[in-house]
């Protein structure tokens, strides 16, 4: 699934917040005229990535169990629900799912993170 296909999917241009807030990994809800869309937000040496913040497995939140969702090494976001692991850069399964996650674009202008389009 895409993240286009969620129904609370938000348009571009949508802000999500103020990039300050993001060390480490953070999960949020970005509201919209369609609604509110989970995400998890991770800063990594490659860049900002987000996720919509859903476990392909049971579509549970990663934080479902617990704010704990990034590994001890970093490189991995964790589904607290039922361990699964994925790539903290692409989203992809590493274990316990047999797909990845939905990643989502972003954009950073003057300091403030946006959906891009």
């Amino acid at each position: 699934m895409a993240w286009t296909d969620y129904r609370a999917a938000p348009p571009p241009g949508t802000p999500v917040c103020a990039a300050a807030r993001i060390e480490g990994v953070l999960a949020l809800s970005v509201q919209s005229a369609q609604g509110a869309l989970p995400l998890l937000l991770a800063r990594t040496p490659l860049g900002l990535r987000a996720y919509v913040n859903a476990c392909p497995h049971q579509y549970l939140p990663l934080d479902y169990r617990g704010p704990q969702v990034l590994s001890a090494c970093g490189g991995a976001l964790l589904c607290t629900a039922h361990g699964a692991r994925f790539d903290i850069a692409t989203g992809a399964a590493l274990a316990g799912a047999d797909c990845g996650l939905d990643p989502v674009p972003l954009e950073e202008r003057d300091g403030i993170v946006f959906i891009a389009g």
